[in-house]
C-alpha cells in the first residue's frame, strides 16, 4: 500500500481532518489527565529541518516521545541533502530507515520531490507555499473554544503567505467564509484564489474584512527568508496591524490567533496576545496534540482511542 502524505490540506478529506481534529482534542484531555500512551512504540520519526523553527521542533519530537516514539534532529549539517545528494536519492534511504518524515524547508517542490519516492509518509511541516500542521491546530483550537467552524467567517490580515494560502485551503475543506485583507501587490496566489473565488473574498481595507468575522488571524509581516525586505514591508503594512480596534469590529465574540512567534507592536499591538479574545497560547500548544493525532494517522492507518 502506497505511504500517505501530508503535504497540503487537500491530502486528506473532510470526513478525516474532522475525525483528525476531533482525535487531537481527545489526546489533548488524555494528556492533561496524565494518561502514557504507547501507540508509537518502536517508531522512529526522521525530523529534517532547513528553516530553523522552536514549536516545529519541540512538537514533534515531544509528541513522538508521548507516543512512545523517538524522533532524530536533521540538519543540512547532519545529512547529503545540504551537499547537494539529489532529494530523491536521500529519499529513498532515508525512509527505508524510520518510519515517518517531516519536512521544514524553503520550495515546496522539495517535500513534493521526496515525497515521490518515498517509502514512509513525508509531512510537510512549513514551506514557503504551505504550512498545514499550524491549520491543523487552529481548526483544533477554533472547535475546542467555539465549536465547528463550518458557516463562519474567518479574516486573514496581512501578507498572502504560506498560512493565508493554508486558510484558503481549509475556508473549501472546513466550509467557512473566508476574508483576506492585504496591500496591493501582496496577495495571495491568483490561481489559487482564483480555485477559491466562491469562499474567498480579498479586501484592501482590513476594517471592512473584519466586520462581523468569527476568528480574526496573522502572521509576521516578513517571513523567514524575508530579512531585507522588512523595513519596506513595515511601512507598507502598518495600516493592516491586529489591535483591539479591529478586534471591536468583529463579532462580539470573534477570537484571534497568530502561529508565532509574534513581534509586539507590528502585525499586533503590544497588548494583543493578552486580547480577551486571544487563544494564541492553547493554538500553539495545539501544535503537540494536532501533530500526534496525523502522526498515528499516517503512520498506523487509523485513529484509535
Amino acid at each position: 500500500m502506497a505511504a500517505r502524505h501530508f503535504l497540503t490540506l487537500n491530502d486528506l478529506s473532510t470526513d478525516e481532518l474532522n475525525r483528525l481534529l476531533d482525535h487531537a482534542s481527545f489526546l489533548r484531555r488524555e494528556w492533561q489527565a496524565g494518561k502514557s500512551r504507547n501507540s508509537l512504540a518502536n517508531r522512529v520519526l526522521a525530523m529534517i529541518f532547513e528553516k530553523s523553527s522552536t514549536r516545529t521542533r519541540v512538537s514533534f519530537e515531544a509528541g513522538m516521545a508521548q507516543l512512545g516514539g523517538s524522533a532524530m534532529f536533521l540538519s543540512p549539517r547532519d545529512t547529503q541533502l545540504g551537499r547537494g545528494e539529489p532529494i530523491e536519492d536521500s529519499a529513498r534511504v532515508i525512509s527505508s530507515m524510520v518510519d515517518a518524515v517531516m519536512i521544514r524547508t524553503f520550495a515546496h517542490d522539495t517535500v513534493s520531490r521526496f515525497a515521490s519516492v518515498s517509502r514512509v509518509p513525508v509531512i510537510n511541516a512549513l514551506t514557503d507555499d504551505f504550512h498545514p500542521c499550524q491549520l491543523l491546530a487552529d481548526m483544533q483550537t477554533f472547535r475546542e473554544h467555539r465549536g465547528d467552524i463550518r458557516g463562519a467567517t474567518v479574516t486573514w490580515v496581512g501578507d498572502g503567505n504560506n498560512m493565508c494560502n493554508s486558510y484558503i485551503n481549509a475556508a473549501r475543506l472546513f466550509g467557512f467564509q473566508l476574508n483576506i485583507a492585504c496591500p496591493d501587490g501582496y496577495a495571495p496566489d491568483t490561481a489559487l484564489v482564483a480555485a477559491h473565488q466562491d469562499v474567498v473574498t480579498i479586501f484592501s481595507d482590513p476594517r471592512e474584512a473584519a466586520r462581523g468575522s468569527s476568528l480574526i488571524v496573522t502572521d509576521v509581516w516578513a517571513s523567514m527568508g524575508q530579512e531585507a525586505e522588512a523595513e519596506a514591508r513595515r511601512q507598507v503594512f502598518t495600516p493592516y496591524q491586529v489591535n483591539p480596534e479591529l478586534m471591536a469590529l468583529a463579532a462580539p465574540d470573534a477570537l484571534f490567533m497568530h502561529c508565532l512567534p509574534a513581534h509586539r507592536g507590528e502585525e499586533i499591538s503590544d497588548d494583543m496576545l493578552e486580547h480577551p479574545g486571544s487563544v494564541v497560547w492553547d493554538e500553539a500548544e495545539n501544535r503537540l496534540h494536532a501533530q500526534k493525532a496525523l502522526l498515528e494517522f499516517l503512520i498506523l492507518g487509523r485513529l484509535e482511542p
